[in-house]
């Protein structure tokens, strides 16, 4: 091909059709192929008809790059190869959610996706930012944060001794460098982010946000690094660890705030039906009475029971009940570990899957109340053992009264 007229500078998607074994053969002429051409369907072809990020004979790695740090390379190429092994499910989030935080993504604006336990913040997360960037990073906050976890810091290292100081990137900083090295968007999830500190750690970063010229760090080869558009910054908040009215105004203000509440009946019922028809008719499980306790429990859950005066116990989202279908599909399949013991299996994955997530955050009437469901539910559906949830619910009930000093109740 270096022979080739015209073939030094410009490779064009014939040339790649012509000559696709022998780049795929050899990593100099691969590599330079890669480099050379401007073609963005020269490298459309060699991603998505000769996947040469799978199929080259040398380095992939180096390949991998190669494409990526293509000036030339569309969008949608480059996320193909750095998002070959991901493997996320539909998008399931209410319509008007997917339409706010697209626009938000799309106005350069930083995201905050709140809400109850099981609404699929996280999972939502990284389908944003697959959608819209090459790739992303996710980093969970914790009590132990700084500002430098977000824009970088000094470190000290000793060596024989002597003490040496490396700038080490935080989060923010990081994606920064991501987005330069690869010329377009790239995404930071910034999980559960009221376990830290806001006001403190995300200080530095709120002047930054309203100005693309605000130097939040240098990085090791001293290279100033400013939050553009190309950072796609989306964080998660639990509304078990505080409302949105406990924020700091300096974040309300600067992110769009999303909610992820409860699914509206039909969204819900839609998710229940696929999850629990994806069980399969080999296992023994009456799959409507399924669909049927799945509603009980999220309804008594988030608005209260029809035996009670009383209105819900906390809000919860969905997913959970993925896990639970997904536990009983292997667990009563053949060969599973409670094949014809299917009415246990149900009580279990609950106890597994969903009251623990409940009881975490719940205050000892809220776990006395849960406990209650639990037994309501048990006594309706007599074809599936809740007795685990049930139990489980009581021993942590104990457990709180004990600590707290007082007697049954």
């Amino acid at each position: 091909m270096m022979s080739h007229e015209g073939a030094f500078t410009d490779y064009t998607e014939e040339e790649a059709r012509e000559f696709s074994q022998w780049i795929l053969n050899n990593e100099n002429q691969g590599q330079e192929f890669l480099q050379q051409t401007n073609d963005p369907d020269a490298i459309r072809y060699l991603v998505e008809e000769e996947q040469i990020d799978r199929n080259f004979r040398g380095s992939n790695q180096s390949i991998r790059e190669s494409i990526l740090t293509n000036e030339d390379a569309p969008l949608d190429v480059k996320q193909t190869v750095a998002q070959r092994n991901k493997q996320l499910a539909d998008i399931l989030v209410p319509d008007n959610v997917l339409k706010n935080a697209r626009t938000a993504i799309a106005l350069g604006k930083p995201v905050v996706l709140y809400g109850p336990t099981g609404t699929g913040k996280t999972y939502f997360a990284k389908q944003l930012a697959l959608e819209t960037c090459i790739d992303y990073s996710i980093h969970t906050a914790t009590p132990a944060w700084t500002p430098g976890d977000i824009t970088g810091s000094i470190q000290p290292e000793v060596d024989g001794g002597e003490i040496s100081y490396h700038r080490r990137s935080g989060c923010v900083s990081e994606g920064i460098e991501k987005a330069r090295k690869y010329k377009d968007n790239w995404g930071v999830i910034i999980d559960e982010i009221t376990r830290a500190d806001i006001s403190q750690v995300f200080g530095p970063l709120y002047t930054a946000i309203e100005d693309d010229e605000q130097v939040i760090f240098r990085n090791k080869r001293g290279e100033e690094l400013t939050l553009t558009d190309e950072v796609k910054l989306i964080c998660t908040m639990n509304m078990s660890d505080r409302t949105v009215n406990e924020l700091d105004n300096a974040i309300t203000r600067r992110f769009a705030m999303i909610e992820l509440s409860r699914y509206d009946d039909e969204d819900r019922k839609e998710l229940f039906n696929r999850w629990v028809g994806g069980i399969g008719t080999g296992v023994a499980i009456n799959t409507d009475e399924l669909i049927k306790l799945f509603e009980e429990h999220h309804q008594g859950i988030n608005s209260g029971t029809t035996t009670s005066a009383d209105g819900g116990i906390m809000e919860m989202g969905p997913m959970h009940y993925q896990d639970v279908t997904q536990f009983l599909q292997e667990a009563c399949g053949d060969g599973g570990q409670y094949n014809g013991d299917e009415a246990n299996a149900v009580g279990q994955a609950f106890a597994t899957y969903i009251t623990p997530r409940l009881l975490n955050t719940a205050s000892l009437p809220q776990i006395r109340r849960i406990a209650a469901h639990y037994e309501t539910l048990n006594d309706e559906f007599e074809e599936f053992n809740l007795h685990p949830a049930v139990d489980l619910a009581q021993r942590q009930a104990e457990a709180e009264q004990r600590e707290m000093g007082i007697g049954d109740v």
